[in-house]
């Protein structure tokens, strides 16, 4: 075909994999360069993660080419590097919608693509989700190739060995490939990392932890040699049984910052097409961002209080514990992509007297829920959960939102839930709970910035389950916990409404709900979580069992899941915006 000689521009040619195949593989490297350039060149301007899906072209392009897909199912961990995929599987022109409010998503989504056989966001699934599709295809008498595409810090996670577990006693046909760059968002840790490097060095001396699982494991093999990727994998294809193969790759191959930088580059936000350097932003001061709080101010608690211990599963820098981590290594601690294990760590710490603060995304605490329950709660263990990104979180979308985490909360007995509205009452919050308690309380914040210059104050105790009247009106009440507080401040500047900022959703401020239930004609409740079991709905309990019959209207995220598009977008879309609130405001005063 003519389009082999254009050696500079094959990717023009190819929208799906059938066109793909039509190359030949010398043809390949020109083809891998090609898609660097055109997913460097798009997140450049558009952002989104780069590192991961520049680390994997190579072998992205390779299973493609080998595998017949969609017939034969792929199935990516996360999805972070999934970018090439993407674009080789139908999406090239539209890939700079990538992230945008009704673009295509950031992550691997089966209503997407046929392609998308799997949707992820999370880590570690990919190797359970791939063996249900193996045993599914046996037992319907399909012949297909099931691949999992797994990296080095989501493999650690238990559930990715639960998934191995089962595997390997099975003769399902199943390949799971092991993207071994060293680093997550944040470098990998534990002891399997350490096993990795010396495979990859030569120098392990134990059994191969893999063939005691009963794969058939080969490797490691260079991720970026396409002779050696395409002959493994031609190879492996006409294997039976439970497969492993270990792929050596590069996070940000082929961008010179990315590969020195993992970690600022895995999500870079603008930055030179050309020279790979960062946009630098505003040098306007700005307020903190909520994470740099927390990171700032444990550290400061940490100091004097030597009780005070920081946990994280695998996101010290998302999270800036980071900031503990080189201040006081030695009680500061990432236990890698393990959230289950990281709630029930900080508990047995609890039991001894030491005042842990679990540093966990609200999203991606939903993973240990159940230890939550039976091995904090139940014991009723001091335990500070500080739930990062929660709310809307933008761009990341659907799996990554933190709009659940007040519902599945609030019904945990002994659990104290604490939202602050601003920087301050967050440092206040931190202060007052490692004096010492006797419950675990969960301290929910948002991704981002908040809207204090001078947030360094001095240091208050907080009474717990007290809320604060920040404004008085009439006829109209407007209770609100956490950051949204400000939105419903601007709202209303210009009203005379009441505005009660409950800081606590669980125990509820009875005594200022009554208040406000006395002295106003309506009730609007607003929060930055899911309406169903959230603090609306524990306002609307109280309005029954104490028989007030005044109009409450519950503001907050619909029984829905909410898409990806900037925060922005997403709070006017869900009336949490400003303008929403004022207009819902003014309809109660004309009533």
């Amino acid at each position: 075909m003519y389009f082999y000689r254009v050696k500079k521009s094959l990717l023009e040619y190819i929208d799906l994999p059938k066109d793909l195949r039509q190359l030949k593989a010398e043809d390949l490297p020109q083809l891998a360069k090609e898609l660097r350039e055109f997913i460097i060149n798009i997140v450049a301007t558009k952002e989104g993660h780069l590192g991961a899906s520049l680390g994997v072209v190579e072998l992205t392009i390779a299973l493609h080419y080998v595998f017949n897909t969609p017939e034969d199912l792929l199935i990516w961990d996360v999805g972070h590097q999934a970018y090439g995929h993407k674009i080789l599987t139908g999406r090239k022109n539209s890939f700079h919608t990538n992230r945008q409010l009704n673009g295509i998503s950031g992550f691997p989504k089966r209503s997407e693509s046929k392609y998308d056989t799997f949707g992820v966001g999370h880590s570690s699934t990919s190797i359970s989700a791939a063996l249900g599709m193996a045993i599914a295809s046996q037992l319907k008498g399909e012949n297909r190739h099931h691949i999992a595409v797994i990296g080095d810090a989501s493999i650690a996670s238990g559930m990715a060995f639960e998934g191995l577990n089962h595997a390997g006693v099975t003769d399902a046909n199943l390949l799971v490939i092991l993207n071994d760059n060293a680093i997550g968002i944040d470098p990998s840790v534990g002891a399997l990392k350490q096993y990795l490097t010396n495979v990859k060095k030569g120098t392990q001396k134990q059994d191969n932890i893999f063939e005691a699982l009963n794969f058939n494991y080969s490797g490691p093999i260079d991720g970026h040699d396409f002779p050696t990727l395409i002959s493994e994998l031609e190879r492996l294809k006409h294997i039976e049984g439970p497969k492993f193969l270990h792929v050596i790759t590069t996070k940000g191959k082929g961008l010179k910052q990315a590969e020195e930088n993992q970690v600022k580059y895995h999500a870079p936000g603008k930055f030179n097409a050309n020279t790979g350097e960062l946009i630098a932003k505003s040098s306007v001061s700005e307020p903190p961002k909520y994470q740099d709080v927390f990171g700032e101010t444990i550290v400061e608690l940490a100091l004097k209080n030597e009780k005070i211990i920081g946990i994280t599963p695998a996101m010290p820098t998302g999270s800036s514990l980071k900031y503990m981590m080189d201040k006081i290594p030695n009680r500061a601690f990432d236990v890698g992509i393990a959230e289950q294990h990281a709630v029930t760590l900080a508990a047995g710490m609890a039991t001894q007297g030491l005042i842990p603060f679990c540093n966990i995304y609200s999203t991606f605490l939903q993973r240990a829920y159940d230890q939550i329950i039976h091995d904090v709660a139940t014991q009723n263990l001091p335990v500070i959960f500080c739930l990062d990104r929660a709310g809307l979180v933008g761009e990341d979308g659907a799996t990554h939102h933190g709009v659940f985490d007040l519902a599945y909360l609030n019904c945990i007995p002994n659990l104290v839930i604490f939202a602050p509205r601003d920087a301050v009452a967050l440092r206040n919050i931190m202060y007052t709970v490692q004096l010492g308690i006797d419950f675990p309380i969960a301290i929910r914040y948002p991704r981002g910035r908040g809207h204090l210059l001078h947030w360094k104050q001095p240091f208050e105790i907080l009474t717990i389950g007290k809320g604060i009247c920040l404004k008085k009106g009439k006829q109209v009440a407007i209770l609100s916990v956490g950051t949204i507080a400000k939105h419903v401040e601007e709202a209303i500047k210009h009203f005379e409404v009441s505005h009660y900022d409950m800081q606590f959703i669980k125990p509820l401020d009875e005594s200022l709900l009554h208040d406000a239930f006395k002295t106003h004609k309506h009730i609007i409740t607003i929060e930055d979580g899911t309406t169903v079991g959230g603090f609306g709905s524990s306002v609307l309990a109280f309005t029954n069992t104490n028989n007030y019959k005044q109009s409450v209207t519950v503001l907050g995220i619909k029984d829905e899941f909410i898409e990806h598009g900037s925060i922005d977008q997403l709070q006017k879309l869900q009336q949490l915006d400003v303008s929403s609130i004022k207009e819902i405001v003014e309809k109660l005063i004309d009533n």
